[in-house]
């Protein structure tokens, strides 16, 4: 799998990297800092800050709850004070909690998977606007998942299909204003040990089960059949977020193996 960096790529532009603490979000993090851009790495986990020391001077941690408006509007207001503006956003954060069938979630289990994978997103969108304005231009792209389509996980699917519609909305909306916005949808993806565990309370022998369900529904899905490396998510990503990608804008890119969601 090519691991190839492209030097200077982001030299002289101010990302915006959520969820950057562990998995996609850090290697897109990581290697846009790599490329020359100034990056702020935000999540609401503490050892963010030790991911930032491997990227180098050009960025920063910031921890900011993303699930709240005020969260995703401190986070911005600190990137562009210390960097001078913004020019990118990487919406990164979400992920679905539980795995099971839609019959047995629980109204509280829906509500926190909507909070967990649509609410980042439609709040940073927001709170990044005046800072892209500001700018006169700019680009963001959106982490959706090609589980708008999969099993046993039908509220984080919703929460993921509102992710492509934000995309292509405010696409349409904000071209005038010189701003692109994009997604990848990923698909099943390797990646280490979670230090924070997507589902807190754990999961029950019932909920191993719906997973490992929902692991072989993936790869079968997959014309690979296999999982995708991080490496090879944090590519797209970055691509459709540099100036290559100047033409490309309200576009859902699918990034799983042929599998379209």
């Amino acid at each position: 799998m090519s691991t190839a960096r492209f030097e200077g790529r982001f030299a002289g532009k101010v990302l915006v990297v959520t969820g950057a603490a562990q998995g996609i979000g850090r290697a897109v993090a990581v290697r846009a800092a790599e490329e020359g851009g100034q990056v702020l790495f935000v999540d609401r986990a503490d050892f963010v800050a030790e991911v930032v020391t491997a990227a180098g001077e050009n960025a920063a941690a910031f921890n900011a709850d993303l699930e709240t408006h005020e969260g995703a509007a401190a986070a911005m207001r600190f990137a562009a004070e210390r960097f001078g503006g913004i020019d990118i956003l990487i919406n990164n954060v979400g992920g679905a909690i539980r795995m099971r069938p839609y019959a047995e979630f629980e109204p509280q289990q829906i509500d926190a998977e909507i909070r967990r994978s649509l609410m980042p997103t439609l709040y940073c969108c927001h709170a990044v606007l005046p800072h892209l304005f500001a700018r006169g231009g700019g680009a963001i792209v959106n982490v959706s998942s090609n589980a708008t389509r999969g099993i046993h996980r039908v509220p984080y699917s919703a929460a993921k299909g509102g992710v492509n519609a934000i995309t292509q909305s405010l696409a349409m909306e904000l071209a005038e204003r010189n701003i692109r916005v994009v997604a990848t949808a990923p698909g099943g993806t390797e990646a280490p040990p979670r230090r924070v565990p997507r589902n807190a309370a754990g999961d029950s022998g019932a909920e191993k089960g719906w997973m490992a369900e929902v692991v072989s529904q993936v790869k079968q899905s997959s014309f690979m059949k296999r999982y995708a490396t991080i490496e090879e998510q944090a590519a797209p990503i970055l691509f459709l977020a540099s100036e290559e990608a100047s033409y490309i804008t309200g576009s859902v890119l699918p990034v799983a193996g042929g599998d379209l969601g």
